[in-house]
């Protein structure tokens, strides 16, 4: 799909997450490990390319969200295939964890 980071909300997070591999990144702007995250996810939407889509949901802007998984710190990532959450990451994650994360999916 895209190569760049996708915004999700409230709105297009199930559509989203509900087809293909989705890695979502659940942060909030005063998030300092959060910032760290973002380029690294920049480099991870480029490298997996058309293989799966790489977003962010900000859970100051869509809680609710956050709550449906059980996000209690962030950064957390969530790797979902076909709208189920198959691997889940707490903290900053390096580019390769993540790569290799989605390459395993295939």
């Amino acid at each position: 799909m895209a190569q760049g980071v996708m915004e999700l909300t409230a709105d297009t997070f199930d559509q989203q997450i509900g087809k293909g591999v989705t890695l979502v990144d659940f942060w909030a702007p005063w998030c300092g490990p959060c910032r760290i995250q973002g380029p690294i996810l920049e480099d991870v939407a480029k490298k997996v390319g058309e293989k799966a889509t790489i977003a962010k949901l900000n859970v100051d802007d869509h809680g609710a969200v956050a709550m449906r998984f059980g996000i209690r710190g962030i950064p957390t990532l969530i790797l979902f295939k076909d709208g189920e959450g198959v691997k889940q990451f707490v903290g900053v994650q390096t580019e390769g964890a993540l790569t290799s994360a989605i390459d395993a999916l295939e």
